[in-house]
């Protein structure tokens, strides 16, 4: 909305003194020719805002000016409850409602606390987009328009109308009842239930989402954390799973229950590594899993996947034999 973006670019002018129009227009997501008409909106209604010239020129307030405009609308509220970091936010199509709801958090502190604050924000970092051996975290790719939808449906508490691509099967239209969003590493998920039984869909496959009038059929209260283990171990135990057994390393752990589906059992072996039973989707998996540890890792079990990997380390050492 315009007088959300003519807030925004006011409390941007007041924390950074001045800017170009084409750092507004960054800040903004907007084109400068929009910040060079709301500068002059803002100017119209009394705005002290001027215009400096020059190569260090920009934009910026008379000195002193103060608004009173730091009331936080719903989306921006819910961004700063849901939003551990801006991963948070914009997992849930709730980016911009963030950015915009920090400023009027920044702008409402006493002009001792702001510097710091600002301050503080450069040296704490939350979910960057890799780790120290640059593995980038993947997130999918939502619609901001079917999000939105989305999220109105699951808060209103209203039926939500999808249009959903299920794997290896064509779109199709389905009315749900929305019971909670949920984001795991970057993935997000719709939980609801249809016709009474419980389903899951995954946010990147819906390709269309319409929020209807009516109430969606869900209890009141909602554990939703409950909800999601519950559904995972359904997942976890369906399928084509493979149960396998291996000797790892302990340096290496954290990365093969990581990518496991769930670890049934763990001991100690006297020669320090960790027997571990492990359930994956399926053995391709599996394969491609304990492959990844090299020689940290030891398959005990099926013996296909001994096979498996035993004809992958001789293919790969005659490919590099004299």
């Amino acid at each position: 909305m315009r007088a959300d973006r003519l807030v925004s670019l006011v409390l941007l002018l007041r924390q950074s003194g001045r800017l170009s129009a084409t750092t507004l227009a960054r800040e903004l997501e907007v084109s400068t020719r929009t910040v060079l008409r709301d500068i002059e909106a803002l100017s119209a209604a009394g705005v002290p805002v001027y215009a400096e010239r020059g190569r260090h020129g920009g934009f910026a307030l008379l000195p002193g000016f103060r608004t009173e405009l730091t009331g936080l609308n719903h989306d921006e509220a819910l961004a700063l409850l849901i939003a551990g970091s801006r991963r948070g936010a914009e997992a849930f199509g709730l980016g911009s409602a963030l950015a915009s709801a920090m400023l009027k958090v920044v702008d409402a502190l006493p002009d001792g606390y702001r510097d710091t604050a600002a301050g503080v924000a450069e040296r704490l970092l939350i979910d960057p987009e890799t780790d120290l051996l640059a593995r980038r975290l993947v997130a999918d790719e939502v619609s901001d328009a079917v999000l939105a939808e989305i999220r109105r449906a699951v808060l209103a508490g209203h039926r939500l109308r999808l249009q959903y691509e299920a794997v290896d099967q064509p779109p199709t239209w389905r009315t749900v009842d929305p019971i909670g969003l949920v984001n795991v590493r970057g993935q997000g998920y719709l939980l609801a239930t249809r016709s009474g039984e419980d389903r899951t869909y995954r946010l990147s496959r819906v390709h269309a989402a319409e929020e209807l009038a009516e109430p969606a059929d869900r209890p009141q209260r909602v554990d939703l954390d409950r909800a999601w283990r519950e559904r995972s171990v359904r997942f976890r135990t369906g399928g084509d799973q493979v149960t396998v057994l291996a000797l790892i390393a302990p340096q290496r752990r954290a990365e093969i229950v990581g990518t496991a589906l769930a670890v049934l059992t763990e001991q100690a072996e006297p020669d320090g590594r960790l027997r571990l039973e492990l359930t994956f989707q399926d053995q391709r998996h599996a394969v491609w899993a304990l492959w990844q540890l090299g020689p940290d890792a030891e398959a005990l079990a099926p013996p296909s996947l001994r096979t498996a990997l035993h004809d992958r380390a001789a293919a790969i050492a005659a490919r590099y034999a004299e």
